[in-house]
């Protein structure tokens, strides 16, 4: 039987506590997309609180669910087999993920439109009849199941066979190496906001942030194949604790210049929009 890593079980349910108390901070004044807000964003000094809790989160706990994916992923398609390995994935990810969609989804928006005075069952009855798929916190299932049949694609036509491979640990790369890939991962998450800002869906995705999100699924792949995680040392985190102590002080302080609601974070070449693009992965990586 194959030994389980406690440890990335903690770091998971840590971060999935994060997710609850994101979404908790933008019901009550953090500035983001949620079903329902008992506060809306303001220029108070909570709601800039929340919401600077908000983006630190935001840079870096959903990024870390798709590494820790991307870490299982090989190890689970090489014991399995494709049609195993996509059927367990459609049964894990895409059945939770119809349910939310066609049923909760709906519910959800319902209850928020009663609370506003609206009708119930008349929203609800609405959203059925408009064919509205609402995948909510579940657009994370939509994402994995999206980068899991990506990956067993690229393993097919162009990876080694399932019965060949196996793990080849490498050393773990230099600081320089990571801090290379946060800049060439910055500039590709701009390059789609100048299209997609954050804040926009497409088909229930935020695409503004998906380059963290598949370079990070990606490295998960790798630190599985060259056994990076149990080569981690004080070392390789010394340098990163310097780099998030300077990065993360550096947003309060544009918060503070330009104010998170008068300028444009979001999309776009403004400088507040460049300075975010760049400061999230900086984050995530530390």
């Amino acid at each position: 039987m194959r030994e389980r890593d406690f440890y990335i079980d903690c770091l998971r349910s840590l971060m999935i506590a994060l997710v609850v108390l994101l979404h908790t901070a933008l019901t009550y004044g953090g500035s983001g997309l949620w079903f329902y807000h008992e506060l809306r964003p303001s220029t108070a000094l909570s709601s800039e609180i929340l919401t600077l809790f908000a983006a630190t989160n935001q840079a870096y706990f959903m990024g870390f669910l798709f590494l820790l994916a991307g870490y299982f992923t090989p190890g689970s398609l090489e014991r399995k087999g494709y049609a195993r390995f996509l059927s367990d994935r459609f049964l894990r990810l895409g059945l939770p993920l119809l349910a939310f969609g066609l049923i909760l989804g709906p519910l959800t928006v319902a209850m928020v439109t009663a609370a506003e005075g609206k009708g119930f069952w008349s929203t609800f009855v609405w959203l059925w009849n408009h064919r509205e798929f609402i995948n909510g916190p579940l657009w994370f299932n939509q994402a994995l199941l999206m980068f899991s049949l990506a990956y067993c694609a690229w393993r097919a036509w162009f990876g080694a066979p399932l019965t060949s491979t196996q793990r080849a640990p490498r050393p773990v790369p230099s600081y320089g190496w990571w801090l290379l890939s946060a800049v060439g991962v910055a500039a590709a998450a701009l390059a789609i906001r100048q299209v997609v800002p954050t804040g926009v869906n497409v088909i229930g995705l935020q695409l503004g942030y998906f380059a963290s999100y598949i370079f990070l699924f990606c490295l998960g792949i790798a630190a599985w194949r060259y056994d990076w995680l149990r080569q981690l040392k004080w070392e390789h985190t010394r340098p990163w604790i310097i780099t998030l102590a300077v990065a993360w002080l550096s947003m309060p302080v544009v918060m503070l210049v330009t104010g998170p609601r008068e300028s444009n974070f979001f999309g776009g070449l403004s400088w507040t929009a460049i300075s975010y693009a760049f400061w999230e992965p900086l984050i995530a990586w530390a």
